[in-house]
């Protein structure tokens, strides 16, 4: 079940708020690493694929691996420019859905929180399977895509 209304705004509020403080880098990171189906609300998945994509860099064009530009002036720009021109994040976007980024959320908010954030993130409930599934017949392209799983 992906986050709802009131876990995802604090997600972002996280994220727009603890950019420049050197123990939270590293789970930011991870949060904008994870896929945006983990956020509920349209608006906020809206806003998390922005963060994912304008803090997104590259170290090189070669062979390093891309990274996240997370802290300094041009996060805070970022973070800005969603707040200010909400526009740029989505279409149907607004500046209520925007006002929050950037105010830290409180000092509940801690490394438990954060687990159990990553919990509700992936716990999704499972599907029912349709018949032709259920039989245990596997076809070629579930087993390919299973060999590129394990790769």
């Amino acid at each position: 079940m992906p986050l709802d209304a009131e876990l995802g705004k604090t997600m972002l509020q996280l994220i727009t708020s603890r950019y420049d403080d050197r123990h939270w880098r590293k789970k930011i990171e991870k949060t904008l690493g994870l896929p945006q189906s983990g956020v509920g609300v349209p608006a906020q998945q809206q806003i998390f694929m922005y963060l994912k994509i304008e803090l997104k860099g590259y170290k090189s064009r070669r062979a390093d691996p891309d990274s996240w530009i997370i802290g300094g002036y041009a996060t805070k720009e970022v973070i800005d420019r969603a707040k200010f021109q909400p526009q740029l994040v989505g279409p149907n976007v607004t500046k209520d859905d925007v006002a929050y980024l950037g105010s830290d959320p409180g000092k509940e908010i801690d490394e438990a929180w954060w687990d159990e954030m990553l919990v509700s993130w992936f716990d999704v409930q499972e599907e029912e399977k349709p018949a032709e599934e259920e039989g245990g017949e596997a076809t070629e392209s579930d087993s390919s895509s299973e060999i590129k799983a394990k790769a």
